[in-house]
């Protein structure tokens, strides 16, 4: 009798039909991609925010000190090279925020020239780069919420209403402050662990390597699914990852697997959309293909999550009466 009622089950949602049906949503309502592609041509054609001037007036007394301490040469290139890097960063790649944010295409290291010319650079100083920061973040916090809130209306618009702009905003600096919190949580012990390892046996610090990959789901979909409640589900921050966690409890194979296809396409299709140079005029083609791809992959991922979560409760639901008569 109980293995005809799980054979009764109905399957659950599948991977390449939500993420299908994301980009049919996406296809007749092209309007969704505007903020990524808003984003990626300001990053890609507006002015830079550098630090080097910042960086190249700490960079030189710090030269000089670790030649008097008797620092090997060899190391002081690699802390310069470092430090070179670092300078060429433009800081308006803050604007994309993680786990809610704008996707973007643009990596922080870019080339100066573009389409239109040598684009302005704009300098920050030792007082005002923290200001800065919390400045772009927050307006990335902002950017995303709005971003979230009108691809989840679009991919799931059967919902009463959606939710509230102002709530989006603060669930989304809560989930990001809580998500980043998490993270440090987690990464600082597990890095430190796996220095101590390294200096011990390498081969047993490919083991832990390996050991991490394949416990890292239990976090990675959790987290990944975190935001889909507080703008589907019009959950508060707490709420969302609970269910966030139940949800993976229950299906880790296939929504891992989920998660893992999206993040293969979308990183994967990266590397297509930045063939063109930054000064041709082809790289529109890539900033529209990459804003597309992943604004349709965001709503599959909140067609896969609702479909998802009705599959589950019906599963609850059947399993009930079974559990019933057990008790009797």
């Amino acid at each position: 009798m109980e293995v005809s009622r799980i054979e009764n089950l109905p399957p659950p949602p599948g991977i390449i039909s939500s993420i299908k049906a994301g980009f049919d949503t996406i296809a007749s309502h092209i309007t969704a991609i505007l903020l990524p592609l808003l984003l990626n041509l300001f990053i890609w054609l507006g002015p830079r925010l550098k630090i080097n001037v910042l960086i190249d007036s700490i960079l030189d007394p710090a030269a000089l000190n670790w030649q008097k301490n008797g620092e090997p040469a060899q190391n002081i290139q690699r802390a310069l090279d470092f430090y070179e890097r670092i300078s060429q960063v433009n800081l308006f790649w803050f604007l994309r925020t993680l786990p809610i944010g704008i996707s973007s295409l643009r990596f922080p290291q870019q080339a100066s020239s573009t389409p239109l010319g040598d684009p302005a650079t704009l300098q920050v100083s030792i007082l005002n780069f923290p200001l800065w920061i919390l400045l772009l973040t927050f307006l990335g916090w902002v950017g995303g919420a709005l971003y979230f809130r009108s691809v989840a209306w679009i991919a799931v618009p059967d919902e009463e209403s959606a939710i509230q702009t102002f709530r989006a905003i603060i669930q989304t600096i809560l989930v990001s402050i809580a998500s980043g919190i998490i993270l440090m949580t987690i990464g600082m012990p597990i890095f430190v662990i796996l220095i101590l390892i390294v200096q011990l046996n390498p081969v047993l610090a490919n083991l832990f390597v390996l050991f991490l990959s394949l416990g890292s789901m239990w976090v990675i979909v959790p987290l990944f699914f975190w935001p889909h409640g507080v703008f589907l589900k019009k959950q508060n921050f707490i709420t969302s990852i609970l269910s966030s966690i139940q949800l993976t409890r229950f299906t880790l194979p296939t929504s891992s697997m989920f998660v893992l296809t999206v993040f293969l396409l979308s990183f994967g299709l990266n590397y297509l959309w930045n063939i063109p140079p930054e000064d041709s005029w082809m790289t529109l083609f890539g900033i529209f293909g990459h804003s597309f791809v992943t604004t349709a992959l965001l709503a599959g991922s909140f067609i896969y999550y609702r479909d998802m979560n009705i599959w589950l409760q019906s599963v609850i639901e059947k399993m009930r009466p079974n559990q019933a008569i057990k008790q009797a």
